[in-house]
């Protein structure tokens, strides 16, 4: 996977062109996002110090923090702005399971998988396409929640030039899909 900020918002956008498509990705990859990490934070990792305490470590703390990481280098301004949402999202998560236990996560698995299936209903119903992560799993899985924040940064005004500079990217990526799948139905 590149690093190439524009290449990667691109990769996603070609999946996911269709306003309402886009509609329910802005709101289900939040809600799968932090229900991952709540089932994430059942595996626990050592102690952390005390001052640090209120971050519990465990997976799907860690796996905030490191897409945080990953996000603040592929685009500083939009990755700090992210990183607080994940991170506060994560510590809220695991207090949440370590105070509900299997409760939450019975209700964190069901909501994870309506969110997978809303997801899928909105590739197959309303964008015609096959979700990324049936190309390339762990470039969909890592880019969604960026590629979401982006979605709603690009509607504040964020970054202008970057947004036509990736529409356009994506609208030649959609072509030349259409072009491949021309070909495959005639042959």
């Amino acid at each position: 996977m590149s690093f190439d900020l524009k290449k990667q918002l691109a990769f996603y956008g070609a999946y996911h062109n269709n306003k309402v498509n886009v509609g329910i990705h802005i709101t289900c990859v939040p809600i799968l996002f932090m229900t991952a990490v709540l089932l994430g934070s059942n595996v626990t990792l050592p102690k952390l110090p005390s001052f640090l305490r209120k971050y519990p470590l465990n997976l799907g703390t860690t796996a905030a923090a490191v897409y945080s990481v990953l996000y603040v280098y592929l685009e500083p301004i939009a990755g700090l702005t992210l990183a607080p949402l994940l991170l506060t999202g994560a510590a809220t998560m695991s207090t949440l399971r370590a105070k509900f236990g299997n409760v939450a996560n019975r209700w964190a698995v069901a909501v994870h998988l309506g969110t997978w299936i809303l997801q899928f209903i909105g590739h197959g119903k309303f964008e015609g396409r096959a979700p990324a992560l049936l190309d390339n799993l762990f470039q969909a899985l890592f880019l969604a929640p960026f590629f979401v924040w982006f979605e709603i940064l690009f509607k504040l005004g964020y970054r202008p030039k970057l947004k036509r500079d990736v529409d356009l990217a994506i609208k030649e990526a959609i072509a030349k899909f259409k072009a491949g799948r021309k070909g495959e139905e005639s042959s």
